[in-house]
């Protein structure tokens, strides 16, 4: 009975040792995946890519007070990001306060091509990043969607990938507001510096549409 609870035990110690040193390859060669086999490998993320519906509209955004304290003006704005199958419906609410009244939005639009979009129909990602005033840099601005986080208008292009695929698609999706032509070769690129300003005024909606060649622009509409 001792000899047999001590090969169970050595067994028992053999398929742990196994079992660790297995996670630790997985985790190895997930840690070592790049984009490229990611694209490559996953069919489910391919149609996802190639199956990427038109858009027109966006998000938009208006302006919930103006008020001028110790001699500035300061706008404070509602900014709403919106599915794209209804425009109705909010996938992300965030409120903004700015300097001035001249308000600029800054989106990053990423276009699939090539082998990822069979039919030679050219499919596109629209990302926002940022709001900032005149009166500040850039790189100063809020953020509106998080950097290296999935977007909430793509969430059926996330569920696709596990959790380590998805932080790896990401990632290197937003990346490309730092080097437009990182993932070219593999037909992803970015129209970097897709950035609108408007003056805002109260009482007004501000409608975020895309062009057919990518382009954004404000359509300004009554706030009923």
């Amino acid at each position: 009975m001792t000899k047999l609870l001590i090969k169970m035990a050595v067994w028992a110690a053999v398929v742990l040792v196994v079992g660790a040193a297995g996670v630790i390859v997985w985790r190895q060669v997930t840690a070592n995946r790049t984009i490229e086999q990611l694209l490559k490998e996953n069919d489910d993320l391919k149609s996802a890519i190639a199956n990427l519906t038109e858009e027109r509209q966006i998000g938009y955004a208006k302006v919930l007070s103006q008020e001028t304290r110790e001699g500035k003006l300061y706008t404070r704005l509602l900014f709403v990001e919106a599915d794209p199958a209804d425009f109705t419906k909010q996938l992300l609410r965030k409120e903004y306060e700015i300097e001035g009244d001249v308000v600029h939005f800054d989106a990053l639009i990423v276009t699939f091509g090539g082998e990822l979009v069979k039919g030679g129909t050219e499919k596109a990602m629209y990302l926002w990043r940022r709001v900032y005033g005149e009166k500040m840099p850039p790189e100063q601005g809020f953020p509106i969607e998080e950097p290296g986080q999935p977007s909430p208008r793509y969430m059926e292009l996330s569920v696709k990938l596990s959790v380590q695929d998805q932080k790896l698609f990401w990632d290197e999706i937003w990346s490309l507001s730092n080097n437009p032509k990182r993932l070219e070769q593999l037909g992803i690129k970015a129209v970097y510096g897709n950035v609108v300003y408007r003056q805002l005024k109260p009482g007004l909606i501000y409608v975020f549409k895309i062009s057919s060649t990518g382009t954004l622009y404000p359509e300004i509409i009554p706030d009923l």
